[in-house]
């Protein structure tokens, strides 16, 4: 006979489980990009198309890019940029850290949207910064939240050591100018485990 006071604890345990799981990065479903401008005039757009993180328990965030796999859609460009630019030989990952109240986003219901402004941590090129970001965290469902970027992360090539790698990059492409400074973009789905 089915009992019905063994299913009570069952069904709170699963609707508990998302607010005490870890959340891992659901890299297929993820973006990262970031657009470049070169000779004044032109803007191109270009991702990272390996991307890991996850968020713990405590809210410790955190999100590792493979430098090696930027895409700009010209194979080429790609391999200059890692080479040259990145250096992925010495500098294989750069890393995005943040500390993250978990209980509001926990709290939200599906389809519900909250707007967090977050300090983080961008490491790359061997060289850390940090920033005040404005992200938007939307709950899809009871395993998975999305988080946007609201406003683009300005990295600057000059705090990475990168402008030898960005002249470097110009001078190969015999190109005018290259923009130091690229806004960067994210759209990232996690999924509870």
């Amino acid at each position: 006979m089915f009992n019905f006071a063994r299913l009570i604890p069952a069904l709170l345990l699963a609707f508990c489980l998302p607010a005490h799981a870890n959340w891992h990065l659901d890299g297929e479903s993820s973006r990262l990009s970031f657009v470049t401008g070169k000779n004044g005039d032109t803007i191109e757009v270009h991702r990272f198309l390996v991307l890991h993180g996850s968020v713990d328990r405590k809210g410790v965030a955190g999100l590792s890019i493979e430098m090696d796999s930027v895409s700009s859609g010209i194979p080429l460009r790609d391999e200059r940029m890692r080479d040259a630019l990145f250096e992925v030989g010495q500098f294989p990952d750069a890393t995005i850290k943040a500390q993250i109240d978990l209980q509001p986003i926990n709290n939200l219901a599906n389809g519900a949207q909250i707007e967090l402004r977050l300090p983080l941590t961008v490491t790359l090129h061997g060289q850390s910064h940090s920033y005040n970001a404005l992200l938007m965290a939307t709950r899809l469902d009871e395993r998975r939240f999305q988080v946007v970027t609201l406003e683009p992360l300005i990295l600057r090539a000059s705090d990475y050591g990168l402008l030898p790698g960005v002249e470097s990059l110009r001078t190969f492409a015999k190109l005018k100018s290259i923009n130091p400074s690229v806004p960067v973009n994210a759209v990232l789905i996690f999924t509870a485990r």
